[in-house]
């Protein structure tokens, strides 16, 4: 089994945490608790040219939390110095007039939990990684002579963190990483083009190997962008590939069902509690327990033991997601939702893996039905407006389908647009097989935390662009 591995100091703080509730709960909050945060990252990229390696600086601190049902009072110490965290336990609330308020009963939470791992980025050394990362470049570079440049990233991204209040000891090790494999190419015209595949978890090293048939997928897929032709702008039978799900589930139903949206009027899904938003076809959900995707956790920065929540039920929006302040405000249950980019910043309600189920549709089937459409390969990015109900996702690239067939045909860039309950309503078909990528989602431009997104394949109708 993986070891906890807490940062010696967070070690060592961590049996003072129940004393600290006390002094809060003594100086009468009615809520108290105390959590331990500490982030660490690396970067590695391996090109042509050249080599970087990147250790970003780590952020580690203490967020001590007072609430009285109205108002969440805070205070962020850097580090993890005992006697200096518990004057600030007794300092910072003592001149505050707390309301009336009992908090909702929980159970005790108690546990240590870490990510499973076959390969622990810990235990090789930052050399051993590097050498991987150029093993994956070079078994690229020979693949054709039109390849001009071949890119590998690594990022890796380690949390750790303890958490207290009057019924939880918690701790957790979420181990992060991801792989970039980006090909670049040219035409005998100097035209340049370039795809991309990544990999990723919240897991070990072990998700980070490349076969034969993935690196000459990548190859294949930038050197047929040298014959792309440009779509016609109109309205098409479409299928999403489960990245393309993803990033239209992560824009409609994701940022805007984030409660604090509900209560700064910016989001219309609130006034769709319990209404049809999409077709009887269409469920999705967070969930940041699901084992392995890069959102996931154990708990979140509030201590909330992550369980799923259902977004969307056969067509109809059930409800969003929560930090402790949105659930208190809008008398909604709490969700494993309340996540900080790090100790020194708020905690919001964030996405963690938010995914369109899977259907009973093979992939054969769906494309069977479509005469003229188009299969949409690969996601770049995506744009939600949550008050205008508006939805923009663009894509690296689709593929013409004819005659219930996918062609070679290959059509670059293509952009969706289109009103989210319209969108949702047209699909038709949902595949049986679901697929999870990973990123990082702002909060605007800010706030960032780790997300995953996907989802099975969709058929659907939109406008294309």
């Amino acid at each position: 089994m993986t070891e906890m591995k807490l940062p010696s100091a967070m070690a060592e703080l961590r049996p003072a945490l129940g004393e600290i509730v006390g002094l809060g709960l003594r100086q009468h909050a009615p809520y108290f608790s105390v959590l331990l945060s500490s982030k660490h990252g690396l970067t590695i990229e391996v090109n042509n040219r050249e080599e970087q390696v990147t250790e970003h600086p780590p952020a580690a601190g203490t967020v001590l939390s007072a609430f009285d049902g109205a108002t969440n009072f805070e205070r962020a110490i850097g580090g993890f110095k005992r006697e200096e965290i518990q004057t600030a336990a007794r300092d910072f609330i003592k001149d505050i007039s707390f309301q009336s308020y009992i908090p909702p009963a929980q159970s005790e939470r108690r546990g240590d939990f870490v990510t499973p791992m076959q390969i622990d980025p810990l235990d090789l050394s930052i050399q051993e990684k590097l050498d991987r990362c150029r093993e994956v470049q070079q078994r690229v570079k020979g693949q054709d002579a039109r390849i001009v440049n071949v890119r590998v990233i690594y990022n890796e991204l380690k949390r750790k963190a303890a958490f207290a209040d009057r019924n939880a000891d918690l701790a957790q090790r979420v181990q992060r990483v991801k792989m970039y494999l980006f090909v670049v190419v040219a035409g005998a015209a100097g035209d340049v083009r370039y795809d991309f595949h990544i990999k990723y978890g919240a897991s070990g090293w072990e998700v980070l190997t490349w076969n034969d048939d993935e690196i000459q997928g990548v190859v294949d897929g930038a050197l047929a962008l040298l014959n792309a032709e440009r779509i016609e702008p109109g309205e098409y039978r479409i299928i999403s590939t489960p990245g393309v799900s993803g990033v239209i589930c992560h824009e409609s139903f994701g940022h805007g069902v984030e409660t604090d949206m509900f209560l700064k009027e910016r989001a219309r899904a609130a006034h769709f509690i319990d209404k049809i938003v999409g077709s009887p076809l269409v469920n999705i959900a967070d969930n940041p327990s699901q084992p392995g995707s890069y959102g996931s956790y154990f708990f979140d920065d509030e201590g909330q033991m992550a369980t799923p929540t259902q977004i969307v039920e056969n067509g109809v929006f059930r409800r969003g997601i929560t930090d402790r302040y949105s659930a208190a405000a809008l008398h909604i249950p709490r969700s494993a939702n309340g996540r900080r980019q790090d100790y020194s910043r708020k905690t919001y309600a964030r996405m963690s893996n938010t995914f369109f189920s899977p259907g009973s549709s093979t992939l054969d089937e769906m494309i069977a039905q479509v005469d003229y459409g188009i299969f949409l390969d690969k996601r770049i990015s995506g744009v939600e407006d949550p008050q205008g109900w508006g939805i923009q996702v663009t894509c690296h690239y689709g593929h013409e389908i004819k005659g219930g067939k996918i062609t070679e045909r290959v059509l670059a860039p293509i952009g969706i647009t289109g009103n989210v309950p319209d969108v949702l309503q047209s699909i038709i078909a949902v595949s049986n097989q679901l697929q999870m990528f990973g990123g990082s989602c702002g909060k605007g431009h800010k706030e960032v935390v780790p997300v995953a997104l996907g989802g099975p394949h969709l058929l659907l109708t939109a406008r294309l662009a």
